[in-house]
């Protein structure tokens, strides 16, 4: 029997993403609801000897001798991050990440993101994709799957800090869980980036009938049956984190942060409930980093971390998401509970979400076919 030792993958733009089905949020929800249950199951791998890794970071120092070598200014970050998921999906991959704030001079997105997917067999190439969406999709449809399980059925007002791509998205996974949505609260930095949303919200969402630009973070969190903060920022002091005051929150309101983060000693206490989308990442970022966490990571589920540190909380007061979806722990138990849910970022979720746009892809004849090589010089 002769060897077939051709390999070839294709190649997805940007564009051929898109049709291929990248910008699906409700379709992006359910499969990552589907990842979380796999998650919980441990039918999973990220990197790192415990397997829960945000990923390889390369950092660079603040002083150094070489004029060419990056500063480490804010958003800079070139990172690898590989993952393997099981189930249905039994695929591999690793998405690389470029970033810096600067590029927004340059008319170029904070970030620039590729991802490799690999067949879990033999590691051979499948696809060569553009991330930028993909990535900008699986984090907004996070907070979704937590609204699907932990928010109020009669949600109807969203509170948003930070009206970016991370918002956009967020906001449409909100709506994909909550159709009854008809209010957004938004805070933007800039009068542009205001319009921007405001026209976009218009068009993906009409039945958004009352949008309100307001000027505080408290205006953002009261009344909001949903609230997200989308914002970026510099990373280092808590205190000029955005804040979350529990005299603000709404009884029945469901927090998803995927963005920096502090809480007011109300919002620590325990009968706010704390969900983390994995539980193993936040305990993997805590073992890789110098204490306070919450000074190089500002997620609320690192702050917990520190809470635990400090004898404020204890493991068993946070509850896993994972879990929640798989139905092995209550989602929410009744309309008068403040929920809040940290949202981290896991590569897992890319492998899922490329695993599915791949597979529209090759079913609807989408992309360029490239050759890796048909027999291999070294072997």
């Amino acid at each position: 029997m002769s060897e077939n030792t051709k390999i070839d993958f294709i190649y997805l733009s940007e564009q051929d993403m898109i049709k291929a089905g990248v910008m699906d949020m409700p379709s992006c929800v359910d499969t990552m609801e589907e990842m979380f249950a796999l998650l919980y199951k441990g039918d999973y791998r990220m990197a790192g000897s415990n397997s829960d890794s945000h990923g390889a970071l390369i950092t660079f120092p603040e002083k150094s001798p070489f004029p060419t070598m990056p500063k480490p200014t804010a958003d800079r970050r070139l990172m690898a991050m590989p993952a393997y998921l099981g189930g249905n999906f039994q695929t591999s991959g690793v998405k690389w990440y470029g970033s810096n704030i600067a590029n927004r001079e340059k008319g170029l997105p904070r970030s620039i993101l590729t991802l490799i997917l690999n067949d879990i067999d033999t590691g051979a190439p499948l696809a060569f994709m553009s991330a930028n969406l993909l990535s900008a999709y699986r984090t907004g449809a996070i907070p979704g799957v937590g609204a699907r399980h932990l928010a109020r059925k009669d949600s109807k007002v969203i509170g948003l800090l930070g009206p970016g791509v991370m918002g956009k998205t967020t906001v449409a996974a909100f709506i994909a869980a909550c159709p009854n949505i008809d209010t957004i609260k938004i805070k933007g930095r800039g009068q542009n980036s205001l319009n921007d949303f405001t026209a976009w919200i218009k068009v993906a969402f009409p039945q958004i009938t009352n949008i309100q630009i307001v000027d505080s973070v408290e205006d953002v969190v009261r009344d909001s049956d949903l609230v997200t903060y989308c914002n970026s920022g510099a990373v280092g002091d808590p205190t000029t984190y955005p804040i979350v005051k529990h005299e603000w929150v709404k009884p029945g309101a469901f927090l998803a942060m995927p963005a920096s983060c502090s809480l007011d000693e109300g919002m620590e206490q325990k009968e706010v409930r704390k969900v983390l989308d994995n539980t193993g990442l936040y305990e993997a970022w805590y073992e890789e980093v110098p204490k306070p966490a919450h000074n190089n990571i500002p997620l609320v589920g690192v702050r917990c971390m520190d809470m635990i540190n400090e004898g404020k909380l204890t493991i068993d007061d946070l509850e896993d998401l994972g879990q929640i979806v798989a139905g092995d722990a209550p989602g929410r138990k009744n309309d008068e509970e403040i929920i809040i849910m940290s949202v981290g970022g896991m590569p897992v979720e890319d492998v899922a979400w490329a695993t599915v746009v791949y597979r529209n892809a090759i079913e609807k004849g989408i992309g360029v076919k490239l050759n890796l090589w048909d027999t291999p010089v070294l072997r």
